[in-house]
């Protein structure tokens, strides 16, 4: 008896398996939304009609619950359990298919939807390009005059106003074809396709730009000519005026003064020439930029200007011409009066600078600056001398300009005063030349005198025997022997120099005293020569009795000499140096100076088997060995130091570039937060960046450290150094002051954001939450029907507070940056309004005469049977005859009531194309 009901319940449920497993495998290939807009729309078609087949497969579900139902009528308990597990996991089953039908269909619809409105938004940006560079294409039209090309250019300004408003509409594009490359990856959206855009927008800028700058240069330029034109005609106004009122004046006035204002007009009307000019000159561009009528005005414009400038200019001239006349006959006296005047004060300005250059005697002149005062002297005689004629000319022009009768008694007075000034100079030079030659002629005799006093002292030397057993008293007077030897040199220079002064003494001495002078010198320079020979006999004897201390000395000096040289190198290494580099020169130096002292005590070793015995000899390698072991100490102490200040200089520098290293990553790290191109986890930003700011405190450690070893640093370094040093610490305390401020602002970008996601993910969790619970509930009756829509409603009136809540989250996510997150939580508010207004369009008075095997009894029977198949498939006859009656009626629907409009993203995507508004929900 129940072998019947059981098997066509397995039946049942093996077709409802078959059937979910096949639509399974069909939405698993279809369930991608890569690929072309054919592929798209293939996919599309095919979830629609997977979608269609939807009541077909809850026609099988009722099915098995039916035969579940007449099953478990019959059949004991434990079988019960067994019957109700299998039905549990095909409900399982079956929600689960039905669950993939709406979210796959819904996915690639909402592609489907974006690409196409994408799309009707690129056409109308293209179609507004082809229409602009139609508007761009002709070329400026030539203008009448200013107001026409003002007009022009504010025309040219609303259409550059008109493209730089649309680059809003670009990036919007640009954005939303990048975020369909990401889902779709098509080429008609990739990254040329989005070149593309943008180059051929950046080209009507261009344009446009471009048109803007030539018609404002071309306005520009017309208003600056029309401001000069002004200008001009407002400047021959007032000359004009100033010309009549100077005319009515002249007779007023005295006739030089009324010449004088007259010239100032002539040449304030000169000016004009070039105002006119250059006028003329910016007409020409003007009139090239204008159109043939408004070209012949302005030429037009500039001849009657031209016109009235060449009156006021006749109008000058003449007037000027009658005073100059009048001029003409007074000015004779005045010209020559003035000339004597100025002829007075440059006779008295050249004697003043005579008398300036007449230097006082110091006293302590040499011999080249006396003689050189003494010619200056004799020029300044000269210059007088020849200043008589002069002298004689004021006095004749005075004498001329007693016929006048004008009082010429200051200009007597100032020839009289120019003579005294000539009488006073000309005494003044004669004197001081006289004294200056006295004191030459001392001075050339001196030489003579001088070696007189000389010569005694040297016979006396050559006279006396030096003890030859001490060799100190041998160099002694070789000494001696050698400072003679240089006098005597000197003396022979200096007669020589005497002997080439021929004519200088003979303009001193006199011809006569100058050749007796000349043959003094003569014998004193014989006498010399023989002195200075015994001088060299001398020396050459003496020399001959220090040959035997010559193999000492001879290792000795260049010993003594090498030492000094590197205790003057060591000398040198005391100044400190300015950067690393300095320090390693210095330290690498000093070490090559540690060489040259190992080979100076090798040498001195060598020199020790020559002392012998010598007494003398002995004290100065003493003496040697001494210095030598003072310099060492020194050299060892410098090294020493110059070691440990390079190594101070390393670890600083180590530091500093560590510390310098993370602060660069780290201000790279926070700038890739802020790339919009690259999705991330908030979590995990928000840990990274907690991450970072923990890193701080030791790094603040690590920056004391580094301020520590640069004030070592700074200490043993010169001042420019230091000041070097000191700047890279100030740097790197202000860099990573920066740094973590920035860090704490990022970690806050970030944590708002974590915190609002957070409660938007809450609020949505919630509202899920209800509409599953309402969803799952299935109204009996008409009061828990109009329960179900009230709820519904509530939900549906929350809606616009969750889109608050998500656009406040979208506009800080394009302030910190793209988030993976924020992308998911998009796509579960799209998914959740669209569940809610399928769930709010379905609800129909039909939903209550739906049977319910778990909760009513039916009768059994063939009859009940077919009663129960009638009523489940009246939900599919009906669905199936609203398709009908829609494919009938789909052609005449208008576009804005298509049912792309289910789609709110790509709805509000319509719209944010054109207005900045928050989009519609």
């Amino acid at each position: 008896m129940t072998q019947q009901p059981q098997d066509e319940f397995d039946t049942s449920v093996e077709n409802a398996e078959v059937w979910m497993k096949a639509i399974q495998e069909r939405l698993r290939i279809n369930d991608n939304t890569k690929g072309p807009w054919s592929a798209l729309e293939a996919r599309l078609k095919e979830t629609e009609k997977i979608c269609a087949l939807e009541p077909e497969g809850r026609l099988k579900m009722d099915l098995v619950l039916m035969k579940a139902n007449a099953l478990l009528c019959c059949i004991n308990e434990e079988e019960k359990h067994e019957i109700l597990s299998k039905l549990k996991d095909i409900k399982a089953m079956w929600e689960e298919t039905s669950i993939y039908i709406t979210h796959c269909h819904s996915r690639i619809e909402w592609v489907w939807l974006h690409w196409s409105e994408y799309l009707k938004a690129q056409g109308e940006f293209y179609t507004w390009i082809h229409n602009m560079k139609v508007t761009l294409e002709p070329d400026i039209e030539l203008q009448l005059g200013l107001k026409e090309k003002q007009w022009q250019l504010s025309h040219a300004q609303v259409l550059l106003n008109d493209v730089l408003n649309q680059s809003v509409l670009l990036e919007r594009l640009l954005e939303e074809a990048a975020s369909l490359f990401n889902r779709i990856g098509d080429p008609s959206v990739d990254e040329d396709a989005q070149k593309k855009m943008k180059v051929e927008y950046e080209e009507i800028k261009a344009e446009a730009q471009c048109r803007v700058k030539l018609l404002e240069k071309v306005t520009m330029e017309h208003e600056q000519y029309k401001t000069n034109v002004d200008q001009f005609q407002s400047w021959l106004n007032g000359v004009t005026e100033s010309l009549n009122c100077c005319i009515r004046e002249i007779m007023k006035l005295p006739a030089e003064n009324g010449l004088k204002a007259l010239q100032n007009i002539a040449k304030d009307v000169k000016s004009g020439e070039k105002k006119l000019k250059r006028l003329e000159v910016q007409s020409t561009g003007v009139i090239q930029n204008t159109s043939p009528l408004g070209a012949g005005k302005i030429k037009d414009e500039l001849e009657e200007l031209r016109k009235a400038l060449e009156k006021l200019k006749l109008m000058c001239g003449e007037e000027e011409e009658r005073l100059q006349k009048i001029l003409k006959s007074e000015s004779a006296y005045e010209s020559q009066a003035r000339q004597l005047e100025v002829e007075i004060q440059e006779f008295i300005k050249m004697l003043q600078r005579l008398e300036n250059d007449l230097e006082p005697r110091k006293g302590t002149e040499s011999e080249e600056e006396l003689v050189n005062l003494w010619r200056k002297y004799n020029a300044s005689r000269a210059v007088l001398a020849a200043e008589e004629s002069k002298v004689e000319r004021l006095k004749a022009q005075l004498k001329e300009l007693f016929r006048f009768s004008q009082d010429i008694q200051p200009l007597s007075d100032g020839v009289v005063s120019a003579l005294r000034e000539y009488q006073s100079v000309k005494g003044k030079t004669f004197k001081m030349s006289s004294e200056t030659e006295t004191e030459l002629r001392q001075r050339f005799q001196n030489p003579l005198r001088e070696f007189q006093q000389w010569k005694p002292s040297v016979q006396r030397l050559l006279d006396s025997t030096p003890n030859v057993a001490e060799p100190a008293v041998t160099h002694a007077f070789l000494l001696q022997i050698e400072a003679r030897l240089a006098e005597s040199c000197q003396f022979k220079e200096q007669l020589m120099m005497l002997q080439l002064k021929k004519d200088l003494l003979s303009n001193i001495f006199g011809e006569k005293r100058a050749k007796s002078l000349l043959a003094e010198v003569t014998d004193t320079a014989k006498e010399r020569e023989i002195l200075h020979k015994s001088l060299l006999q001398k020396q050459s004897r003496l020399q001959s009795l220090a040959t035997q201390h010559k193999d000492f000395d001879a290792g000795f000096v260049p010993l003594q000499k090498m030492l000094s040289a590197i205790g003057a190198k060591v000398d040198l290494e005391n100044e400190p140096q300015p950067d690393l580099l300095g320090k390693e020169t210095r330290l690498q130096r000093l070490q090559m100076i540690q060489e040259d002292m190992a080979r100076f005590i090798f040498q001195m070793e060598e020199l020790e088997n020559l002392v012998q015995s010598n007494p003398t000899h002995r004290q100065k390698m003493n003496q040697l060995s001494s210095d030598y072991q003072k310099l060492k100490r020194s050299l060892e102490i410098i090294l020493a130091r110059t070691q440990k200040h390079v190594q101070a200089h390393w670890m600083f520098n180590n530091k500093l570039s560590d510390l310098q290293q993370w602060i660069s990553v780290t201000e790279q790290k926070l700038e890739s937060y802020q790339d919009s191109s690259v999705e991330r986890n908030t979590e995990s930003r928000v840990a990274d960046l907690e991450g970072l700011l923990a890193e701080f405190p030791g790094k603040e450690i690590q920056l004391h450290l580094v301020g520590a070893h640069g004030q070592v640093v700074i200490q043993n370094s010169s001042p420019e150094g230091a000041a070097r040093v000191h700047t890279e610490l100030t740097q790197l305390t202000e860099s990573l002051r920066s740094l973590r401020k920035m860090t704490i602002s990022k970690e806050e970008e970030s944590s708002q954001l974590r915190k609002l996601m957070k409660g938007f993910k809450q609020w949505l969790h919630a509202e899920n939450a209800k509409l599953t619970k309402i969803l799952v509930t299935k109204p009996s009756s008409t009061e828990e029907v109009t329960t179900r829509c009230r709820k519904l409603k509530e939900l549906q009136s929350r809606v616009p507070e969750g889109q608050r809540l998500f656009e406040e989250l979208r506009s800080l996510q394009t302030v910190v940056g793209t988030s993976e997150d924020v992308e998911d939580l998009r796509y579960q508010w799209m998914l959740y309004k669209s569940k809610l207004k399928d769930s709010s369009s379905s609800l129909t008075p039909t939903s209550l005469e739906e049977p319910d095997g778990f909760r009513k009894r039916r009768p059994r029977g063939l009859c009940s049977f077919l009663h129960r198949v009638c009523w489940a498939a009246l939900p599919l006859q009906i669905f199936l005859l609203f398709f009908l009656l829609l494919a009938f009626l789909l052609p005449l629907v208008e576009e804005t009531h298509s049912c792309k409009l289910a789609n709110n993203f790509a709805h509000s995507f319509n719209l944010m194309l054109r207005y900045e508004r928050p989009p519609p929900t």
